[in-house]
């Protein structure tokens, strides 16, 4: 053979070595995700469905939640990609001759985006439904029961809904792209159709972003002030605690002596009212066990981090908006021919990408409180060890569909210059300047008046209570004027 032959035996070799490589990471990365995931599930589920008589039950319940427990990895990584993308791309320019991460490449981590788009797709469209269908299904009528049954009455109506699906997205191309060229693309199914209708998905889930994010970066200090222990300032602890044991001991006598008065009693409401009582003194108890630092240090430092990490995000997006007025490479786009570890993405360099990634994730986790703080959602919100099969999935549904849209989300915003990788970038709505601009006004607006409503009525509320000024018979802003009835009682 001649020299030429063996160099590109070499080079074929080396190539089929990087592949194997980055299947193995891709495995084992996922696989970590997924034990993850199963571990969370596996405390959210209610064991009641697991653990029944009828086999068969049992039997398509785990397969639904090993469904439900690769929908959520997939999230989880969707989660994971564009902050390991700016991490990867900033170690790739402080080390980019070091051996031990020869691993990380550009080939890798494109792979990853590409990896984390096709599953996106297979769970959305093809994973969840029949978990659902799955779970509802009994098999046809006149049929032999079993799982096997099950599968295929599971099986013809996903042929259905993908039939109606897929001509609700042919009319709608229709309506908005009304050319030959566009309806003859969607005859192509794994190359039009999916992205065409995961486009569309995307879409959905940043305006829910939209409307989530503002309401979780407002719903963040409440959360944050319930899991904390709050500075004292002029309460008395002691006087509350004898108040709250007299309270509860009158509420016990009279739930134990029903007969005694003259009035019936509601029996579920004094109930109800002895376990908070009973909340609210291991509450008073957890404060007055708490030491002086973390009593006095902790709760103004961490409200001052959400403060502080609000503002930059709001900041940043007012900066995006004026480069999108001054500058067109502001738009979101894919990036095509660039690769990783030649510039980096941030103007502050390596602090400015530690910043962005804070951020990130920071938004991510408002956008989950205001997701389930919404009275939209508020019945999805899981409980431990009492969630039932389809409450699982639809919350693996709701979770999916935040974090994949969660890299567009944050490059619409400005939050990264880090270009959308493979198909992520295919979306037609991210070359719309006016769309791009309305959201990010919406976003920085609605930001500012809930972060200055809440913010101010909390802190108003706090110092109101501290002074004990709400225990005044006058009515004070903020509090509920005590009704007439009431007062003369």
């Amino acid at each position: 053979m001649e020299a030429a032959d063996y160099e590109v035996l070499s080079v074929r070799e080396q190539l089929f070595h990087e592949r194997v490589r980055e299947c193995i990471i891709s495995t084992l990365l996922f696989a970590t995700l997924y034990i993850l995931c199963h571990i969370a599930l596996t405390h959210f589920k209610k064991p009641a469905e697991f653990t029944t008589a009828d086999d068969e039950d049992a039997t398509v319940n785990k397969i639904a939640l090993e469904l439900c427990t690769f929908t959520l990895a997939v999230a989880l990584g969707a989660v994971l990609l564009l902050p390991f993308s700016i991490i990867s791309n900033e170690v790739l320019l402080s080390l980019p001759r070091n051996y031990y991460i020869q691993w990380l490449n550009g080939s890798l981590i494109h792979g990853l985006w590409n990896l984390v788009f096709l599953f996106s797709n297979l769970s959305l469209i093809f994973l969840m439904p029949f978990a659902y269908f799955f779970t509802e299904s009994e098999g046809f009528a006149g049929s032999k029961k079993g799982v096997l049954a099950r599968v295929y009455e599971t099986v013809v109506m996903l042929m259905l809904l993908t039939l109606l699906v897929l001509g609700m997205v042919w009319v709608a191309s229709a309506i908005v792209d009304n050319n030959k060229a566009s309806r003859e693309s969607l005859y192509d199914f794994w190359e039009y159709y999916l992205p065409y209708l995961y486009s569309c998905i995307s879409f959905l889930g940043v305006l829910l972003l939209l409307v989530c994010t503002p309401l979780g970066l407002a719903r963040m200090f409440s959360v944050t002030g319930k899991l904390l222990v709050k500075p004292r300032l002029l309460e008395d602890l002691e006087e509350q605690l004898h108040c709250s044991a007299f309270e509860e001991a009158a509420l016990t006598r009279r739930i134990c002596n029903p007969t005694s008065c003259w009035l019936p009693l509601d029996m579920e409401l004094l109930h109800r009212q002895v376990l908070a009582l009973q909340t609210q003194r291991v509450l008073l108890e957890k404060r007055r066990k708490a030491s002086a630092w973390q009593r006095n240090l902790g709760y103004p430092l961490a409200m001052l981090c959400l403060l502080v990490l609000t503002g930059l995000s709001v900041l940043t997006v007012a900066i995006h908006i004026l480069e999108l007025l001054i500058d067109e490479a502001a738009m979101p786009r894919g990036m095509q021919g660039a690769s990783l570890g030649q510039v980096s993405f941030s103007k502050l360099g390596s602090f400015g990408a530690v910043v962005q990634v804070v951020l990130i994730f920071y938004l991510m986790v408002s956008s989950v409180v205001g997701f389930y703080s919404s009275p939209l959602f508020w019945g999805l919100r899981p409980r431990w060890h009492d969630t039932a099969m389809t409450q699982i999935i639809g919350n693996c549904v709701c979770l999916l569909v935040l974090s994949s849209a969660l890299p567009v989300f944050s490059r619409t915003l400005g939050l990264t210059r880090l270009d959308l990788l493979g198909d992520f970038g295919r979306f037609n709505w991210l070359g719309n300047f006016y769309i791009v601009f309305l959201y990010n006004a919406a976003f920085a607006g609605l930001t500012t008046l809930c972060l200055v409503k809440t913010f101010t009525a909390a802190v108003r509320a706090e110092l109101i209570r501290a002074f004990g000024l709400d225990r005044l018979p006058l009515p004070v802003s903020g509090f509920p004027r005590a009704s007439r009835k009431t007062q003369h009682q």
